[in-house]
């Protein structure tokens, strides 16, 4: 992920707190954020209050501040939106996408950016605040960058149509912040194409592929070189200090988040090595050791505790097979991952996706996902 580090003032980070435990495995996204899904839900003709009855929401839960929701929540939301619309296309539409996304501060601090490439980095920082459940990075490529997002931490597949939505909404974001149109270069999605795919090549104007390594939009070097006609550097600072206090206060602060983050990163190229993971966040290895030390916590702990988070996922998802799945987690052999898994859930991978897609690995109903 880049950082803006060409700017110093950027180059900044939130002040660590000595002793923080490290961040609980529940992963959230801000009501905010869903409120807004919601209102595109009723854009498209949803009955909204029987939606969340059905789903076992209180909506008096969306109306507290700063209220979290736990990702396998909203997946459920996703899910019985998406049967009850009869529609696997359901938030592929330009302008309910540009009107309903609710960014909040994460959408002022990127509209303070110099140009539309800074307001990225800000976004892929910023993201947790939103929902730290998504995994937003932004990668080079010689034509530019790519816009990657991951879903973690929850025990139910998550819907394509909330990917979709998601990218779809980030791409409406780029074009109010350059007041122009805008088309990316490329979409790729890692789940299997769907019958038509004319409504995503609609929606996001470009060629669109899928069965891709991974869910990313690819914006040319020109679009992230413009320059953002609402740029105020000294606002933008000012809104960060909010946002990092926020971030600090979801626990992302943390040496363990960072290392959790890098490691995830590293795992489909093998098992990382803590002298990696320690370059990776700019560290020396024996500072990361003393940081995790002061957090209680060590760099096993956190391998095996992101590798545990991501198998849930993966195991989750039809498209990988069991040896997929060992690979992403950087395991050797199969073996290996077999055993983890019994150690883990208590049965080998095959029985535990088994139990996930029949809705007993989780508290909550399992609908499978629309294809």
């Amino acid at each position: 992920m880049t950082s803006g580090a060409s700017n110093p003032r950027h180059a900044r980070r939130p002040a660590r707190r000595p002793g923080c435990m490290p961040q609980p495995e529940l992963r959230t996204s801000s009501s905010a954020w869903l409120e807004g899904v919601l209102r595109m839900f009723e854009a498209e003709g949803l009955d909204v209050p029987s939606l969340l009855r059905d789903a076992g929401f209180d909506p008096e839960s969306l109306l507290r501040q700063n209220a979290r929701i736990p990702v396998d929540e909203v997946t459920v939301l996703w899910q019985l939106a998406v049967a009850r619309a009869g529609r696997p296309t359901l938030g592929l539409h330009r302008g309910l996408a540009a009107t309903h996304s609710k960014l909040g501060t994460v959408a002022h601090v990127m509209a303070c950016c110099v140009d539309l490439g800074e307001a990225m980095d800000r976004l892929a920082r910023y993201m947790p605040v939103i929902s730290d459940a998504t995994a937003f990075s932004v990668q080079p490529e010689a034509r530019g960058r790519w816009m990657v997002m991951q879903h973690t931490g929850g025990s139910l597949p998550i819907p394509r149509q909330r990917v979709e939505y998601a990218l779809l909404t980030m791409l409406m974001q780029c074009r109010w912040l350059i007041r122009r149109e805008m088309e990316p270069l490329a979409i790729e999605f890692a789940y299997p194409p769907p019958d038509d795919d004319r409504p995503h090549r609609e929606a996001f104007g470009c060629e669109v592929r899928f069965g891709a390594p991974a869910n990313r939009m690819l914006l040319s070097a020109a679009n992230l070189a413009m320059t953002l006609p609402t740029s105020h550097p000294e606002l933008g600072e000012m809104q960060e200090h909010l946002l990092d206090d926020q971030l600090d206060q979801l626990g992302q602060t943390t040496t363990s988040t960072l290392v959790c983050a890098e490691i995830a990163r590293r795992l489909p190229h093998g098992e990382p090595r803590r002298q990696d993971v320690a370059a990776g966040l700019g560290l020396a290895e024996r500072t990361l050791q003393r940081r995790l030390q002061e957090e209680s916590v060590s760099f096993q702990a956190l391998l095996d505790r992101t590798r545990r988070e991501l198998a849930q996922q993966y195991l989750a998802q039809e498209r990988h097979t069991l040896t997929d799945v060992a690979d992403l987690l950087g395991f050797v052999d199969s073996s290996n991952f077999f055993r983890a898994c019994k150690r883990w859930f208590g049965l080998p991978p095959a029985q535990y996706r088994t139990r996930l897609w029949q809705g007993e690995g989780a508290d909550l109903p399992l609908l499978r996902a629309a294809a």
